[in-house]
């Protein structure tokens, strides 16, 4: 049997978009900060090369632009989980996971030192979320 998004139990369907959607965003965010980071100060840019070498800077960094193109398909994928999901459960749920998958990927990909309040507060919302889906 091959699985497709109609065979999917009413839950499972609405869970596997939102979890899309997250994974989308924390894709986009990552690779946009990653290239951001590699560019360095826009400022320092800017003064060597004006606004329109920043841009330039900016838009020939193939990390930011695949984190652009992420995040717009973030957007639409956000369209389809809010046409099959209440904005009560939806909009919570994305954020939340979104916000989990960040602070593991600013951790493990990025490199951050991420201290023990945020893990504690990343535990709480991995709670939240947890109570959301029951």
């Amino acid at each position: 049997m091959i699985l497709t998004p109609a065979s999917l139990s009413p839950n499972l369907r609405i869970w596997a978009a939102i979890s899309f959607v997250a994974a989308l965003a924390i894709a986009g965010e990552v690779l946009i900060a990653s290239g951001m980071r590699d560019l360095g100060d826009l400022d320092l840019i800017r003064e060597r090369s004006g606004i329109p070498g920043a841009i330039k800077a900016v838009l020939t960094s193939g990390k930011f632009v695949l984190g652009a193109l992420c995040m717009a398909l973030n957007f639409f994928a956000m369209l389809f989980a809010l046409s099959i999901a209440e904005l009560s459960l939806a909009a919570p749920a994305i954020a939340s996971l979104t916000y989990i998958g960040n602070a593991i990927a600013a951790k493990f990909v990025l490199g951050e030192k991420v201290d023990h309040r945020r893990w504690l507060a990343t535990a709480f919302v991995a709670i939240g979320v947890i109570l959301l889906a029951h």
